[in-house]
C-alpha cells in the first residue's frame, strides 16, 4: 500500500510542475488524466467494458481493420507470446476488438482488463499505452510507474497507432506484460516490433482501399517502404499514405483534383506534345512486348495495320 501512496503522490507532484509537463509526454499525459477526465491516480480499477451487443458492433464497423490485421497479429504473437506477452488491437476509439494471448495468462490479463471489449483511453484507464498513442498519435511506451493508475504500475506496455488509407488514425497495436524482468532495453526491442507490426498492417489497408491500383515507391521519403502512392491507369494519384503525404506535401484535395503521380514525385517535366509522343511510344512498347516482338500480332492487338504499326514505329525510334 506504501508503494501505491507513494505513486499517486509523486504523480500529483509532477502534474503540479508546469517544467515537467512541458518536458514529459508521460507527465503531460498525467496532466490530461487530472484536469481534463477528473481521475485520482490512488483509484484502484480496470478500464471500462462494452456490453456483447456494443462489441458486436464495434467489430462489425472494423470488419476490415481485423481482416487486415489478422495475419500480423498472428505472427507477432508467434515471436512475443511465449515470453508472457498480451497483444491487443484496438479501433480508434481505444476498444479492443482482438487480443492474443497464452491460456495460462489469460486470468492474469482478464483481471487488468486487457481483454476484448475493454476501453483503453486515457478518460477510462489513465496513462497507458494505447489510450496515450491514441492521444498523441504516436508510438509510445509505458514502463510500470508511468502508467497514471496505482492499479497499474505491475504493468509494461508498447504501443503504435494504426492510419488507414487517408493517413488518418484508424487504430492501435499494443504488447504488454507484467513481467517482473521487463525493463527499457527489452520493451525498446518489444517497440519496434509492434511499429513494424503497425507498419504492415497500415500497408495492408492502403493495398486494400486501392485494389486494382498501382503502388508507387516515394524514394524521397524518410521511410520509403511505407510512402507508397495508389496510381491508377492514368498515372494520376488515387491515394497517398501518410509518410508519402508528408513527403510530398499531399492533402486529399490536392489527391481529388487529379495529380499525375509524375508531378507527385517531380520527376522532369516534358512538354504537353512530348508527352502525348512518350505516351505514344509506351503504348507501342507494351503491345511487342506483350506479342514478343511479333509485329503482325501487336498490330492486330492495337487495331492498324502492320504497314501502319510500321511507319509509326520508324518515327518513334523503336526499329
Amino acid at each position: 500500500m506504501r508503494e501505491l501512496a507513494a505513486h499517486a503522490e509523486h504523480v500529483y507532484t509532477c502534474t503540479q510542475r508546469d517544467a515537467a509537463v512541458a518536458n514529459s509526454s508521460i507527465v503531460a499525459s498525467w496532466r490530461r488524466c487530472i484536469a481534463m477526465h477528473r481521475l485520482a491516480p490512488e483509484q484502484m480499477r480496470a478500464p471500462f467494458r462494452l456490453s456483447e451487443q456494443e462489441l458486436k458492433r464495434s467489430r462489425e464497423d472494423s470488419e476490415k481493420l481485423i481482416a487486415d490485421a489478422s495475419a500480423e497479429l498472428d505472427r507477432l504473437f508467434a515471436t512475443v507470446g511465449k515470453s508472457g506477452c498480451c497483444l491487443i488491437l484496438t479501433d480508434h476509439n481505444g476498444v479492443a476488438l482482438e487480443r492474443r494471448g497464452l491460456a495460462g495468462d489469460d486470468r492474469h490479463f482478464h483481471e487488468l482488463g486487457l481483454w476484448t471489449g475493454s476501453v483503453w483511453t486515457e478518460a477510462s484507464i489513465g496513462t497507458n499505452g494505447i489510450g496515450t498513442a491514441i492521444a498523441d498519435e504516436r508510438s509510445v511506451t509505458i514502463l510500470r510507474d508511468q502508467h497514471f493508475f496505482s492499479s497499474n504500475i505491475n504493468l509494461s506496455c508498447t504501443t503504435a497507432p494504426i492510419r488507414d488509407h487517408r493517413g488518418q488514425l484508424a487504430a492501435a497495436l499494443d504488447i504488454s506484460t507484467c513481467r517482473d524482468e521487463i525493463n527499457e532495453i527489452t520493451l525498446g526491442i518489444l517497440g519496434q516490433m509492434v511499429r513494424d507490426a503497425a507498419l504492415r498492417i497500415e500497408i495492408n489497408l492502403f493495398r486494400s482501399a486501392f485494389a486494382g491500383a498501382r503502388f508507387v515507391m516515394v524514394p524521397a521519403a524518410n521511410n520509403p517502404t511505407a510512402a507508397l502512392l495508389a496510381v491508377d491507369r492514368h498515372d494520376l494519384v488515387i491515394g497517398a499514405t501518410r509518410a508519402a503525404r508528408l513527403a510530398l506535401q499531399l492533402d486529399d484535395r490536392r489527391i481529388s483534383a487529379g495529380l499525375p503521380a509524375a508531378d507527385a514525385l517531380q520527376e522532369q517535366s516534358v512538354a504537353a506534345d512530348e508527352d502525348l509522343i512518350e505516351a505514344e511510344r509506351a503504348a507501342l512498347v507494351r503491345a511487342l512486348s506483350r506479342s514478343m516482338g511479333n509485329v503482325s500480332q501487336a498490330a492486330v492487338a492495337l487495331g492498324m495495320s502492320r504497314a501502319t504499326l510500321h511507319r509509326k514505329m520508324k518515327r518513334l525510334n523503336l526499329h
